[in-house]
């Protein structure tokens, strides 16, 4: 994942924007009294990964589903599976786990929400409720360079979403979030529709760091740097999480890019650790007794 990469991350001040003061009214809205907490990576593939499995894994799907409790499916916005290949996906993984699947490129990236794009949307969703109770939320990202000028897109697609899928959306033009017109009516649509407002943690886009949460799930793509300062972050975020937590989240949903993959499994074992201590979660630490061949730092 080379968005918002940098060369000197040493010179990034990562300190968290404090929340934004609708965040925990959107919160207490529908409080709940306990939390479901997936941490994963955002694949699984052994060449990204390198070190993360045994020698001699097999299938490295059925692995990593054994050491974590979810992925942040970024295959699916490369092509649209067919519904086999879910119920594949399905009947590889444990009870408890769960997969957040990426809406593909021709729908974000191709036609940009346009008026002919619920066509794809509906072929995708066909195949992808063939994970059932497995399927966690589904995400949108939308192209960079897609700005609020294209908002009645936005209307017409958040307001035609099926309300008994849940979904995640991110933008990252930086008019979305720092024009704070458009931020608020936005922040209102993604709230009266029930829709996740996903929060990017990456080094070269603190600008779009808004850590404004629009219902009951934080939906968060860490990105680190590849660098000592990235476990500091996510002592940062295990606090924030904890903060949410205590303001009755139901959802939280922790996913580790880096930018040299390999490490992602080391990041996402560190703050699965944390959370253990500070939310009281009791997650699989990842690798902890498998013969896998990283360790913690």
């Amino acid at each position: 994942m080379k968005f918002g990469s940098v060369d000197n991350p040493e010179l990034i001040d990562f300190t968290l924007p404090a929340d934004h003061p609708d965040t925990l009214k959107a919160l207490q809205k529908q409080p709940s009294d306990t939390t479901e907490v997936y941490v994963g990576c955002a694949k699984w593939n052994k060449a990204d990964l390198k070190g993360f499995y045994p020698r001699g894994t097999k299938d490295e799907l059925e692995y990593y589903s054994r050491q974590f409790n979810s992925i942040e499916l970024n295959a699916t916005f490369y092509r649209i599976f067919p519904p086999e290949q879910f119920e594949k996906w399905y009947n590889k993984t444990p009870d408890d786990f769960k997969f957040f699947p990426k809406l593909n490129q021709e729908i974000s990236h191709w036609k940009r929400l346009n008026d002919d794009v619920a066509p794809v949307v509906d072929n995708y969703l066909y195949s992808a409720v063939n994970l059932k109770e497995k399927l966690g939320c589904i995400f949108l990202q939308m192209h960079n360079n897609f700005a609020p000028k294209d908002f009645g897109r936005v209307i017409s697609f958040i307001e035609g979403w099926p309300k008994e899928i849940p979904l995640a959306v991110e933008f990252r033009h930086t008019d979305w979030y720092n024009d704070k017109t458009v931020a608020e009516e936005l922040y209102q649509l993604l709230e009266e529709n029930n829709i996740s407002n996903i929060i990017v943690d990456s080094a070269g886009r603190r600008d779009i760091m808004h850590m404004r949460l629009t219902n009951s799930r934080a939906f968060v793509r860490y990105v680190g740097a590849n660098h000592p300062s990235d476990y500091t972050r996510l002592d940062d975020w295990v606090e924030r999480l904890r903060h949410w937590t205590n303001n009755g989240i139901e959802h939280i949903n922790f996913f580790v890019h880096q930018n040299i993959e390999k490490e992602s499994p080391l990041l996402s074992a560190y703050v699965i650790k944390k959370l253990n201590e500070e939310l009281g979660t009791d997650l699989k630490i990842p690798n902890e007794d498998s013969g896998g061949q990283q360790t913690l730092l």
